[in-house]
């Protein structure tokens, strides 16, 4: 057996032993939204944490919008 150079990670692992069977393409596409959400979330509340952390303010986003455009 050969290693690979990319080594799966426990998430993988997991999701591979999980759905070691075929979804139908509604599953699929159920899941696959799920998992979205799910790293849409996450990366919601670690934006919400560093906006805490920094004290910035609605005045601060507007700023930065204005200075793109």
């Amino acid at each position: 057996m050969t290693q690979s150079l990319f080594p799966l990670s426990n998430v993988q692992i997991e999701l591979l032993k999980i759905f070691s069977t075929d979804l139908s393409e509604k599953d699929l596409v159920e899941l696959k939204s799920l998992l979205a959400k799910f790293y849409a979330e996450k990366s919601i509340e670690l934006a919400n944490q560093v906006w805490d952390e920094k004290g910035l303010t609605d005045a601060d986003m507007d700023k930065w919008l204005n200075e793109l455009s």
